[in-house]
């Protein structure tokens, strides 16, 4: 196995802004994995609100790990990332762009979409959102007007100004809206929101409490008439049990899991427990969301807009054409890069 590393930064479109923080440019990783005659790639992408693990401190998990990962043959996406999960497993999101990339080669050298050697179809696939960033008013108008044939929107929130926000917008679409306070809420308020958010054309509400508050949360699963979504108290496999009882369903970010392996095991563990499945995406380029498309024909809900959030691409593969998933002619998980996406590398 040859292993390369391209640390990239990528302009967004707009500064994008949720109760965490804001980023105007994203910082990600791009993992090669060279094999066979073939290449597979695979997206890390960094997050503020993740700070100990960014572009710079996942390259350094794989160059430490790259004697480990150079010594492996390209058999099964799964059995390697079990392999090297003793010494990856301390930064999730380098594991997740080395098994996305493990994903795409392996789909490369079969001659086969990811997903058809899964035995999926695509077919009644979920339609992705587009995410609208914490702003002024006219602002986030305006961000939503310029994707405006969008079938859904997700409104950060997390502000004073929450429902005044979503009122707003809702006079200039029908659109279906998806709310995420990102932690930014209290019990209190949340109950006392949802009904108007239920009015306001609201479909669920994630992660409205911080992570621990477990007993918050099971109230809030008990009496919000919305559904609530876990995303930050669902990180990893272990957390999808726990979230039974106190959430209606669950938002995997490949990023924070660890990949499409483990993500596939957290799909499986949440239908056992009756758990809506959404699966999420940071910023990143086409390589990471031609990887979540993979999953599509399992999911209740997708949040795949993130080539959308920045403002230059680097890759080709599946392509999101007002929310609908466009599938390219090729194997793995569609992605090639651009041959000038040299200029995004830092």
């Amino acid at each position: 196995m040859e292993l390369k590393l391209h640390q990239v930064a990528l302009p967004l479109r707009h500064a994008f802004t949720i109760s965490q923080g804001t980023t105007t440019v994203q910082e990600n990783l791009i993992v090669e994995m060279r094999f066979g005659g073939q290449t597979g790639f695979g997206e890390g992408a960094s997050s503020h609100a993740y700070p100990d693990f960014n572009a710079r401190t996942m390259r350094a998990a794989l160059e430490a790990a790259r004697p480990h990962i150079e010594a492996e043959q390209m058999d099964n996406p799964v059995a390697l990332w079990n392999r090297l999960l003793p010494v990856l497993g301390h930064n999730r999101f380098a594991l997740c762009a080395m098994d996305q990339a493990a994903h795409d080669l392996w789909g490369k050298l079969r001659w086969q979409p990811v997903w058809k050697l899964w035995g999926l179809q695509l077919e009644n696939l979920p339609v992705s959102n587009y995410t609208i960033g914490i702003a002024d008013l006219p602002t986030m108008v305006r961000k939503m007007q310029e994707f405006a044939d969008w079938p859904i929107y997700k409104i950060k929130l997390g502000t004073a100004d929450d429902l005044a926000m979503v009122r707003e917008l809702r006079r200039h679409t029908t659109a279906t809206f998806r709310v995420d306070a990102n932690c930014a809420w209290t019990v209190e308020q949340t109950l006392a929101m949802a009904p108007e958010l239920q009015r306001l054309g609201v479909q669920f509400i994630e992660q409205p409490l911080p992570p621990g508050n477990w007993e918050g949360m099971r109230r809030l699963f008990a009496e919000s008439p919305l559904p609530i979504l876990a995303d930050e108290s669902c990180l990893v496999e272990e957390d999808v049990a726990r979230c039974a009882g106190h959430f209606h369903g669950i938002n995997i970010k490949l990023t924070k899991a660890g990949g499409l392996t483990p993500a596939r095991r957290m799909i499986r563990k949440a239908r056992e427990l009756g758990l809506k499945v959404m699966v999420g995406c940071m910023a990143e380029s086409t390589v990471g969301i031609s990887a979540i498309a993979q999953l599509l024909p399992l999911l209740d809900y997708v949040d795949m807009d993130g080539a959308e959030l920045i403002a230059r691409d680097i890759a080709t593969g599946v392509r999101v054409v007002k929310g609908q998933a466009v599938f390219p002619v090729e194997n793995g998980n569609g992605v090639r890069l651009l041959p000038d996406f040299a200029w995004a590398k830092v």
